[in-house]
């Protein structure tokens, strides 16, 4: 909790607005209460009102300066509407469609965060992850020079401080894309090393993952699609306004551990040192996370979106409500000025 506890700190000086789509969750119910009494900023519940409270009212849960908003009775939801319906009108949508489709509390969530009404967006728990994740790609636009969007996973090793940053660990990309190709890694790099330097300050040291390591004559396309990206990455960093270290293709023991890298004659800043890791697609890192998170006991915090222009997490259906509050430290986190985040 070392690496949550941190950030924790920073947003109880910049408090910030996070809006939950799943505000009748009795999971997103209790985070928000927690996230409120921390003093962390508003968590703002969308949903039936009535159906909030009455769930409230079973847990114990005071909504107390805990803002309910029904997207059918918010005086936002023509605007919201209207300003859907120009942004999709030449994919064929027609001005009754969008009015119905901004109803759904994704999509009046989301359009609240594009309009700077929250600071942040925290989606999934009561959610199928591709109808969430549509919502959120429709609204929000990506982030300057950056065509890829893609998430990020962190894992937080509280008894293993050695690894990572004080043992918080960036995995990418965990939920958004099967297969990348070499220039959508390369932005996932760019894009992960972001949000690690922003929440930690700390050089980025990105390993770009493979089953082997800098194996000149693999034939194996997943292997050189690690190779080429790696080249990507380095040239897309050199417009990078903070440092930023890079490495691939290599194995995940050459990546996080010294010993296993100077045994392999593998030198250099990522050695035994990486914190941010990159995966050659989504099989790899889906299995490699989930088994982290269940044998060492370490927490899985997002997955943290990445690439777009608005702070935005999807958590999993089976996020308990200590991982729902969590992944809003972290989303809160974003929303911060790097400059006051980092002083």
């Amino acid at each position: 909790m070392r690496f949550i506890n941190k950030l924790t700190q920073q947003l109880q000086r910049h408090p910030k607005r996070i809006v939950f789509p799943d505000g009748m969750d009795h999971r997103v119910l209790q985070a928000a209460r927690q996230f409120a009494t921390k003093c962390l900023g508003a968590p703002i519940l969308i949903g039936e009102r009535q159906k909030i409270k009455e769930t409230a009212l079973q847990l114990g849960i005071n909504l107390d300066k805990i803002p309910l908003i029904n997207p059918e009775r918010s005086e936002e939801l023509e605007p919201f509407a209207e300003q859907y319906y120009q942004s999709r009108k030449e994919k064929g949508i027609t001005e009754a469609e969008a009015l119905e489709t901004v109803k759904k509390p994704n999509y009046f969530a989301s359009l609240m965060l594009a309009n700077s009404q929250a600071d942040g967006l925290v989606f999934g728990a009561g959610t199928p992850a591709s109808n969430a994740l549509v919502s959120l790609f429709r609204t929000i636009p990506m982030r300057e020079n950056v065509k890829t969007a893609s998430s990020v996973l962190i894992l937080d090793l509280e008894d293993k401080q050695e690894f990572g940053i004080d043992g918080g660990l960036f995995l990418s990309d965990c939920a958004v894309l099967p297969d990348p190709n070499a220039e959508q890694l390369a932005d996932m790099v760019i894009s992960s090393a972001s949000l690690a330097y922003h929440l930690t300050g700390e050089t980025p040291r990105v390993a770009l993952l493979s089953y082997s390591t800098h194996s000149e004559n693999s034939s194996d396309p997943s292997v050189t699609k690690m190779a080429v990206a790696t080249d990507l990455a380095r040239e897309k960093a050199k417009t990078l306004d903070f440092p930023i270290k890079i490495d691939g293709e290599i194995q995940a023991d050459v990546a996080l551990d010294k010993y296993a890298a100077k045994q392999k004659s593998v030198e250099g800043e990522i050695a035994g040192q990486a914190n941010v890791l990159i995966f050659p697609n989504l099989h790899s890192s889906n299995i490699a996370a989930k088994m982290v998170t269940l044998l060492a006991g370490g927490y899985g915090y997002g997955q943290i979106m990445t690439g777009l222009s608005k702070p935005a997490a999807q958590v999993s259906r089976g996020a308990s409500a200590h991982d729902i509050l969590a992944t809003s430290v972290i989303v809160g986190a974003q929303a911060i000025n790097r400059e006051f985040l980092l002083t």
